[in-house]
């Protein structure tokens, strides 16, 4: 077997053109770790059926966001980049929990390549049972069923890492430097929703929020911050504030320069290019928020890439 070390990049994945994006919403509300619909057995069929009827207006939004999501062409980027920063005994694979490359094919890849030593990277900063939690039971489950057996180390977290951290505080300084006068700018951090269920039965996603928020602003004293959720889906109480409510009350109170950062998104996707990029910017326009930025997502910044060879090279 190599000795080099396989670092699998575990990611939620996106439709890559408008065809896909009815089995891909097929396959995420299959998955009873985000949402449990009526008995296991019939969970696929009524997945089915509410991503049919849920397609037509994703689609419109991909396609107002170019016709596909770039995220598998993101991530490996990052893999591209994080092997030339960790050197020639790390080669980087990409597993998507939604869509392809799936993990059952990328731990293929890797048995192709002859190596045994992998580490799993969680590309959700904050840990959640829906996000990383899932991602690491369908990696356990194809696991179960390989013809062979991998040394297998995690990285399930890094919220509050001084690089993931780092690279945050550096995109919100240069987001703040394209206003006139940064003490007039209210700061949203605009971070995925989830259900409350989730956090009242012992979820820690909210405290990592919290604490990596807290973290960056010990950067930027005298900037006026909110944390708020988007993405809410279906009839459940989620996490409030929302960040539509939250841009409506700023705007109400007079603000006119709102800087949004992503939160819990590492790379540009559905949330960062459609949601706040073109539904709250022009829901901000509208309720006289002249000046809606948003802050550059991660993606492949080097102090990013460095952030997660140093979480890498922690396992050594």
């Amino acid at each position: 077997m190599s000795e080099k070390t396989a670092v699998l990049l575990l990611q939620m994945g996106g439709p890559d053109s408008l065809d896909a994006v009815e089995p891909f919403l097929c396959n995420l509300f299959s998955d009873r770790d985000i949402i449990r619909i009526g008995p296991a057995f019939l969970q696929p069929v009524i997945a089915r059926i509410i991503s049919h009827r849920r397609a037509k207006t994703v689609v419109e939004y991909y396609r107002r966001m170019g016709g596909k999501s770039p995220l598998r062409e993101l991530t490996e980027r990052q893999g591209a980049e994080l092997e030339k920063v960790l050197g020639e005994r790390y080669r980087c694979f990409v597993a998507m929990r939604y869509w392809k490359p799936d993990t059952t094919s990328a731990l293929a890849a890797i048995k192709r390549e002859g190596i045994s030593r992998v580490v799993a990277l969680s590309l959700y900063p904050h840990y959640s049972r829906a996000t990383t939690g899932s991602s690491f039971n369908e990696l356990e489950r194809v696991l179960a069923q390989a013809k062979v057996r991998f040394d297998l180390s995690a990285i399930r977290q890094f919220y509050d890492h001084p690089g993931y951290i780092g690279a945050l505080v550096e995109k919100v300084e240069q987001g703040l430097a394209e206003f006139a006068d940064r003490s007039a700018v209210q700061l949203v951090f605009s971070a995925h929703g989830l259900p409350r269920s989730f956090i009242d039965s012992g979820d820690p996603y909210l405290d990592h929020i919290q604490a990596t928020v807290r973290l960056v602003m010990e950067h930027f004293g005298g900037i006026s911050h909110h944390l708020a959720f988007q993405s809410r889906a279906g009839p459940v109480k989620w996490l409030e504030p929302s960040t539509e409510s939250t841009i409506g009350e700023l705007a109400k109170a007079g603000c006119r320069d709102l800087l949004m950062v992503p939160l819990s998104f590492v790379s540009d996707h559905i949330e960062t290019l459609y949601e706040i990029d073109i539904q709250y910017r022009e829901e901000a326009q509208k309720l006289g928020i002249a000046n809606f930025r948003r802050s550059e997502s991660l993606n492949s910044s080097p102090a990013f890439i460095q952030c997660l060879a140093d979480l890498v090279r922690s396992l050594e």
